[in-house]
């Protein structure tokens, strides 16, 4: 789990009834962060300070949230709880919690007019640990995947995490799945997405779905990973795992990064061993790969979408 790095936490608010909740990834003092957006309907919040070249060097919480842009203003209470345990950028007259944010849009399942509030995300806070939940659950319960075919022929996403440990170097995922492509197992085979007759189509016919452009689910899909490492990285460098964490992305969903997704990554560096950034980035693409496999295998049966648990 991402929790194998040592520091990092992980608290989910889920929400079965309006099939909406919240995540939240606590991190340890210091933690560098930067981030890389290559989907083209991204909603985000705080994203900006992120990038290599912003003076920010230190975040304190990782907010991933259902509810689309609505979802964004539940970072409040990521706020408060962190504020309240005197955890935050200081200033000469306030101490600001730097909680960068990212949203899924899930108003297509459950209900459109709830989604997590800043109370839901402090709860969430309260609920953080080192064990992690997977599935429908957090800001993967109300996500779907294989949306390319239509709604009607989708399948449950959902929240997953992963890990792999190398000699001192420990690198985690986790990973919100709500793509409109469909999620690939390491030999190439389709895990879950779009099911047409009991059956899994083959990759020409998502390509003639996007040649005729009939898309149904315009602008309501996204993944998003977050990457922690116990490596010591600069910002820049950590701006690199990020963008390479994309690669992770591309092996595990087909296809990603589309003029419909919000895909976007996260990766950040709790900055305690010495490691090369290609090996750590390297690691980070695979776990990040390993995560959104994990995310639909732990899925369960939601709002009329079937998930493989079931």
């Amino acid at each position: 789990m991402i929790t194998d790095v040592p520091g990092i936490t992980v608290g989910h608010y889920t929400d079965k009834e309006n099939i909406t909740g919240c995540t939240v990834i606590l991190c340890p003092p210091n933690t560098v962060a930067s981030c890389d957006v290559r989907g083209s309907s991204p909603g985000s919040r705080e994203l900006a300070l992120l990038a290599p070249d912003k003076q920010m060097q230190e975040v304190h919480a990782i907010l991933l949230s259902g509810g689309s842009a609505f979802g964004l203003g539940a970072a409040n209470g990521v706020m408060k709880y962190l504020a309240e345990k005197n955890i935050g950028y200081k200033t000469p007259w306030a101490i600001v919690p730097i909680v960068p944010s990212a949203i899924i849009f899930d108003l297509n399942i459950g209900s459109s007019s709830v989604f997590p509030t800043q109370e839901n995300a402090y709860t969430a806070c309260q609920n953080a640990s080192v064990n992690v939940e997977q599935g429908s659950v957090g800001a993967g319960t109300g996500a779907v995947v294989g949306k390319w075919s239509g709604f009607e022929n989708a399948m449950k996403g959902g929240i997953g995490t992963a890990s792999m440990k190398s000699g001192e170097v420990i690198v985690g995922a986790i990973a919100v799945v709500n793509s409109v492509g469909d999620i690939i197992d390491s030999d190439g085979t389709t895990i879950a997405g779009a099911c047409i007759n009991g059956k899994f189509s083959e990759p020409i016919e998502r390509l003639e779905k996007f040649k005729n452009d009939r898309l149904l689910t315009r602008n309501t899909n996204t993944t998003l990973i977050v990457v922690a490492s116990n490596a010591k990285l600069s910002k820049i460098d950590t701006h690199r795992v990020s963008q390479r964490m994309h690669d992770g992305m591309a092996r595990a969903i087909q296809p990603c990064h589309t003029t419909f997704d919000g895909d976007l990554t996260i990766a950040l560096s709790t900055g305690e061993i010495i490691a090369p950034i290609d090996f750590v980035a390297e690691i980070a693409a695979d776990v990040a790969a390993q995560a959104i496999r994990n995310a639909v295998r732990c899925a369960k049966s939601l709002g009329g979408m079937k998930g493989l648990q079931d």
